[in-house]
């Protein structure tokens, strides 16, 4: 598809958006709406197939994510949204990398409900910072296999009251490998199944 080639082209040299100037931002903006005019998933809150797995972000405007490459001696490595349907559970993992021994992890667990069709209400519960060898970190799968266990971390590891900390996620396009998303805050996401 034309739409999508557009999308991903715009957004290949921006480093998930950290690099991208001005007009690369409204060259990117411009194509994301015109991929979601073409969404071939009519309800994709439904599309549980579709929806549930590991997904690596690709491009975002969130300043909360891409603030996260300032952190001093740090750079801000993959970042992934990984969904599990079954339990209505969504786990943000961005990767940070240091010097030697002081790569981290910035994570944070929610539960989501879906309000409509394309809508969820997202309700955080649990983020956990620390360092990825003290974590024992090696992939998102086994990390979110660790904290569904129940797993108490050596890290900074504290439950979110989710009544103040909660948004919603509008999925507006999703196919087996991409997925777009925009967020009660304005940034838009773009993701790629893993």
């Amino acid at each position: 598809m034309m739409a999508k080639a557009a999308l991903i082209d715009a957004i290949a040299l921006t480093d998930r958006g950290l690099l991208a100037t001005q007009a690369q931002k409204q060259t990117i903006l411009a194509a994301i709406a015109n991929l979601e005019d073409f969404n071939p998933t009519p309800r994709p809150v439904e599309a549980s197939n579709l929806l549930n797995g590991d997904w690596r972000l690709l491009y975002t405007t969130s300043k909360a994510l891409l603030n996260l490459d300032r952190l001093p001696f740090c750079k801000l490595g993959q970042i992934y949204q990984c969904i599990r349907v079954d339990t209505a559970s969504v786990y943000n993992i961005a990767e940070i990398s240091g010097f030697p021994y002081l790569s981290g992890l910035v994570s944070v667990a929610a539960k989501f409900e879906p309000v409509s069709d394309r809508r969820v209400q997202v309700k955080f519960e649990r983020s956990i910072i620390g360092l990825q060898r003290l974590i024992e970190y090696n992939s998102p799968v086994t990390f979110i296999q660790q904290i569904e266990a129940g797993r108490k971390f050596p890290a900074i590891d504290v439950a979110i009251k989710s009544d103040q900390q909660q948004g919603w996620l509008d999925i507006t396009y999703i196919d087996n490998d991409l997925r777009i998303g925009r967020g009660n805050e304005g940034s838009v996401f773009v993701l790629s199944k893993t």
